[in-house]
């Protein structure tokens, strides 16, 4: 086994970027997902909620992040020193708020007032306590720093859909090539490369599968999502891949080899 592509999110909800490797701080990838959309109640955004999130790409320039609204331009995404309190899922955590002309577009974009947040390093959101025994933390990624997918299962899957989907719908920071279809749903510890991760938690799936990376318009017909459901439903939902956590700083590439240690 061995990975097969890596992504970054650096806006939460946002189109991701492949990389050739990345460098894992202690938030997980860095600069992975610490940029967040909130709305006039403070509540956070995503393509659940706009869809067409998924048309506004983001970029990594000289460690700035640049987002690019269709219809409106570039803009470079620049933290105030406004303080504010964010909730992400049941999370309330301080973050900063972003620079206005950002936000102005990306609001008229979507119809509605939206405003883009940092997450600064003083910000401590602990992973969830109920998986994970230590006190690690995570960004404003849903609940861990990583997700892990197998490039097998989404072939299998795709077998079985009307029409293939790209793996870009799971929004993954990590896809190995080279296991078999679903061997992720009993890997426990793995190396990549001269790394170590736990994987922690099956990761539910939700409507945002549905959406079309490239259109933002959700798929009518509700796929893949219902028809994983007819598969792949268990205790912890429908589920996609494995969320992840590092055991310690450092980097990883395509192409590193992929080592399972241990199974269920």
């Amino acid at each position: 086994m061995r990975v097969h592509s890596l992504f970054l999110y650096p806006v939460k909800s946002l189109a991701g970027i492949p990389v050739s490797s990345f460098v894992m701080d202690d938030f997980g990838p860095q600069g992975d997902r610490r940029w967040m959309i909130v709305d006039s109640e403070r509540q956070f955004v995503t393509q659940r909620n706009f869809p067409e999130l998924a048309r506004v790409s983001t970029a990594i320039e000289q460690d700035c992040v640049t987002v690019s609204v269709p219809g409106e331009g570039a803009f470079r995404l620049q933290a105030t020193d406004t303080g504010v309190r964010v909730r992400v899922w049941q999370d309330w955590v301080d973050a900063f708020v972003g620079a206005e002309d950002a936000s102005a577009a990306l609001s008229r974009f979507c119809g509605t007032a939206l405003q883009f947040v940092f997450m600064p390093d003083a910000t401590f959101r602990r992973v969830d306590a109920g998986r994970v025994s230590e006190v690690r933390r995570v960004s404003f990624a849903d609940g861990f720093p990583f997700l892990v997918t197998n490039l097998a299962s989404l072939e299998e899957l795709n077998s079985r859909l009307p029409a293939p989907v790209e793996m870009r719908r799971f929004r993954p920071n990590i896809v190995v090539e080279g296991a078999e279809p679903w061997q992720e749903d009993d890997w426990r510890q793995i190396d990549i490369g001269q790394q170590s991760f736990s994987l922690v938690k099956p990761c539910s799936r939700c409507v945002m599968t549905t959406v079309d990376p490239d259109t933002g318009v959700k798929d009518a017909a509700l796929q893949p999502l219902r028809t994983l459901g007819q598969y792949r439903r268990t205790d912890d939902g429908v589920i996609f891949g494995m969320n992840a956590i590092h055991q310690s700083p450092g980097r990883i590439s395509v192409g590193d080899p992929v080592n399972n240690r241990i199974t269920e």
